[in-house]
C-alpha cells in the first residue's frame, strides 16, 4: 500500500490546534507576515497544505511535531 498526506483531515487538524493553542487566523496571519490571511484560510479549511517550511514555523508556534499536524492515510 502506499501512504499520502489526507489533505482534508490534516487541514482540520490543523484548525483544531489552532483552536486549542487559543490562537486567531489573524494571530497566524501576523506571526508569519502575510499581508492577507488568505493563505492561513486556504490551510484550515482544506484548500491546501502549507509549504514544509511553513510546517516547521507552525509546529514551533503550536509548540509540537510536524508528524502531530499530519494526518497520513494508506491508499
Amino acid at each position: 500500500m502506499v501512504a499520502g498526506i489526507n489533505l482534508e483531515a490534516t487541514c482540520k487538524r490543523l484548525d483544531d490546534i489552532r483552536k486549542e493553542k487559543g490562537l486567531t487566523v489573524k494571530d497566524i496571519q501576523h506571526h508569519f507576515g502575510f499581508s492577507t490571511p488568505q493563505a492561513v484560510y486556504k490551510w484550515m479549511s482544506g484548500q491546501a497544505l502549507p509549504c514544509l517550511d511553513n510546517l516547521v514555523i507552525l509546529a514551533d508556534l503550536y509548540r509540537c511535531k510536524v508528524d502531530d499536524m499530519l494526518v497520513v492515510t494508506e491508499f
